[in-house]
C-alpha cells in the first residue's frame, strides 16, 4: 500500500511540473518566490528628450508620454528583453500596425508573416525560438485571425499574448528581425517576468521552432520536429494550403518516442489529433482550434490549426520525432488510375511551429526561409483583373470600389434587375495545360445570383453572391485543357437570393489556377471537349 501511495505521488507531482511549465497557473494561494519585473515599449525620454532606454518612464503632461511605441525599419532588428537571470518569463503582449495603408503608413506596413521572433537563453547564440511571429501566435498565412486559447490569445487577430512559461538561469533576450520591405509599425509590448534567486538544476528551457515544405516532400512524412535529450512536446501550429481538391488531412500523426524505429504514437488522422471529426471548421477552444479556414475542399484552400498538450504533455527520455503523413482525397485526374480514393499522397504547401520544453540544447538545426520564401508561391496563371473591363456588362453601371479585401480595386456591377444584366471579362491562354478557372470574388447583402458561360457554354451551377456582411469568397467553375486561344467568361444574372436587396456583382479577378504537375503527367483529361462535359473536380 505504501508503495501505491508514493508512485501515486511521484506521477502527481511529474504531471503538476509539466502542467506548471506548460503554462498552467500555480496554485495563487500559496506565496510566490522572487520579484516582478517588466520590459516595456513605454515612452523613456533621456535629457535631450530624445528616447532612452535607461531613463525612467516619461509621465508629464506632454503629449510624448504617450509615444509608447517603435517603428522598425526594414531589415533592422528591435530588442523587446535583455535582462539577467535567474528568471521565468509568464507573459508577453505584442501589438502593431496591421499590413493594409491608413493614414499612420499610407503605404502599408510588414505583416506578421515578415516578422521574425527570437529568443535566446543564457547567452546563447542559437535561438531557442525561431519562427515568424505570426505563427508563433498560431496566426498563419500572413493572416489576422482570433486565438482563445490557455497559453495563446489574440484577441480580436491584433493583441498577441503569450502564456507559456519560459525559464532562464543566466539572461534572457527577445527580439524581432523586420524581414519585410516595408516598416513594423506602432510597435508596443510588454513582457512580464519573475526574477528568481536560483531555479532547479533540471529545468527543461522552453523552444518553438518553424519548419516549411513548398510542397510537402514526395515519399516522405512531414517532420514536425525532431530533436534529442529529455523533455516534453506541449504544442503544434500547422498550416496548409492545399494544392488538390478535396480533404487533405487523411494523414495520421506518427510520434516517435526515444529513437524507436516504429512510432508508438500513432494517430488517425490529421483532424482527430487537433481533437477534432470529420473534417476542420474555424473554431478557437482553450486547447485546440482552427483561427483560419477559408472553403472547403478547393485547390488553394487555406486551413491552420493548433493543438496545445497542456494535460496531456508528450514526454520523452532520449529524443522526439514528430510527424504527419501527408495523405487525402484527391481528384481521379490526380490518380493513376483516374479514381477517387481517400488514401492518395497529395502535395500540398505546409508549414508548422514545434513547442517543447527540453533539457540541453535540441538537435533542432533548420534555418527559418527568409520571409519571401515564407510567402507562399503564386499558382495563378494568369490573373486578369476585372477592374479593367469596366465597359462590358449589361443593363446598370459598374465602377471600380476599394476594399481592404483586395490589394487592387474590385469592379462593382450594379444592375437594378437581373434582365439583361450580365458582365464578360476577356482572357487567353498561351500553352495547354490543366487549368482551373475561378471567380474571385465578393458576396454582400446586396449581390445577386448569376450563372457562368465560358464562350457560350454553361460552366458550373448558379453562383449566390449574397451574404449578410461583405466577404471574399473564391467561386470554382471548371478544369479544363483549354487550346491556345481567346476565351470570354461571361456572368449572367439569374434572379438573387430571398434575403438579398439587390442584384449587384463584386469581382476582384478571373483566375486560371495551376493544376499539380501529376495532372500533366498522366494527362487523363487532355483529349477530352471541355465543351461537351465541363468538369469541376471536387
Amino acid at each position: 500500500m505504501k508503495n501505491t501511495l508514493n508512485l501515486t505521488l511521484f506521477y502527481f507531482l511529474l504531471f503538476s511540473g509539466c502542467l506548471c511549465f506548460c503554462g498552467m497557473p500555480d496554485d495563487l494561494s500559496k506565496l510566490q518566490e522572487g520579484r516582478s519585473m517588466r520590459s516595456t515599449s513605454t515612452m523613456r525620454a533621456g535629457v535631450d528628450g530624445k528616447y532612452d532606454p535607461n531613463a525612467p518612464p516619461r509621465g508629464d503632461n506632454d503629449e510624448r508620454s504617450n509615444f509608447d511605441n517603435f517603428r522598425v525599419a526594414p531589415g533592422q532588428t528591435h530588442t523587446l528583453l535583455n535582462v539577467k537571470g535567474p528568471g521565468v518569463i509568464t507573459h508577453i503582449w505584442i501589438t502593431f500596425l496591421g499590413p493594409e495603408p491608413q493614414p499612420w503608413t499610407k503605404e502599408g506596413s510588414a505583416n506578421h508573416q515578415e516578422m521574425l521572433l527570437r529568443m535566446f537563453w543564457d547567452d546563447s547564440e542559437e535561438p531557442a525560438v525561431e519562427t515568424p511571429l505570426g505563427d508563433f501566435f498560431a496566426n498563419c498565412f500572413g493572416k489576422r485571425s482570433e486565438v482563445i486559447s490557455i497559453p495563446v490569445i489574440v484577441e480580436d487577430g491584433d493583441s498577441y499574448n503569450c502564456f507559456w512559461r519560459m525559464p532562464f538561469k543566466k539572461s534572457a533576450r527577445i527580439e524581432i528581425k523586420n524581414q519585410s520591405k516595408k516598416p513594423v509599425s506602432l510597435l508596443y509590448y510588454n513582457i512580464d517576468w519573475i526574477k528568481l534567486k536560483s531555479l532547479p538544476a533540471n529545468t527543461p528551457y522552453f523552444y518553438a521552432r518553424y519548419r516549411q515544405e513548398y510542397p510537402e516532400t514526395k515519399g516522405k512524412d512531414y517532420t514536425v520536429l525532431e530533436t534529442e535529450g529529455r523533455g516534453h512536446y506541449v504544442g503544434t501550429v500547422l498550416a496548409v494550403r492545399t494544392r488538390s481538391p478535396a480533404w487533405f488531412g487523411e494523414g495520421d500523426e506518427k510520434i516517435y518516442i526515444d529513437g524507436e524505429k516504429i512510432p508508438s504514437i500513432w494517430g488517425t488522422g490529421t483532424e482527430d489529433y487537433f481533437l477534432s471529426a470529420w473534417g476542420l471548421k474555424k473554431t478557437s477552444t482553450p486547447y485546440f482550434g482552427v483561427p483560419y479556414f477559408d472553403q472547403w475542399g478547393i485547390v488553394g484552400g487555406h486551413t491552420s490549426a493548433y493543438r496545445w498538450h497542456i494535460n496531456d504533455p508528450i514526454v520523452f527520455n532520449k529524443g522526439i520525432k514528430v510527424t504527419f503523413e501527408h495523405y487525402g482525397w484527391i481528384s481521379p485526374d490526380e490518380n493513376p488510375n483516374y479514381k477517387s480514393t481517400s488514401w492518395n499522397e497529395r502535395e500540398d504547401d505546409i508549414s508548422s511551429v514545434a513547442f517543447w520544453y527540453q533539457i540541453g540544447k535540441p538537435k533542432f538545426k533548420e534555418q527559418v526561409p527568409a520571409a519571401e520564401e515564407r510567402r507562399l508561391p503564386n499558382i495563378d496563371k494568369p490573373i486578369v483583373y476585372a477592374k479593367d473591363f469596366l465597359n462590358r456588362h449589361g443593363i446598370g453601371d459598374a465602377i471600380t470600389q476599394d476594399l481592404d479585401l483586395y490589394d487592387v480595386p474590385q469592379l462593382l456591377y450594379r444592375p437594378q434587375s437581373a434582365n439583361g444584366a450580365f458582365i464578360e471579362i476577356p482572357f487567353s491562354t498561351t500553352k495547354k495545360e490543366p487549368l482551373r478557372l475561378l471567380i474571385n470574388g465578393t458576396t454582400s447583402y446586396d449581390f445577386g445570383k448569376y450563372q457562368a458561360f465560358l464562350n457560350g457554354v454553361k460552366i458550373g451551377s448558379v453562383m449566390d453572391f449574397y451574404s449578410d456582411t461583405v466577404q471574399n469568397k473564391e467561386f470554382h467553375l471548371l478544369d479544363f485543357w483549354p487550346n491556345v486561344g481567346d476565351y470570354t467568361l461571361r456572368l449572367e444574372c439569374v434572379g438573387k437570393n430571398i434575403r438579398s436587396e439587390g442584384f449587384f456583382l463584386g469581382i476582384e479577378s478571373v483566375r486560371l489556377r495551376e493544376r499539380r504537375p501529376r495532372v500533366y503527367e498522366y494527362g487523363h483529361d487532355k483529349d477530352k471537349d471541355w465543351r461537351k462535359n465541363p468538369v469541376l473536380y471536387r
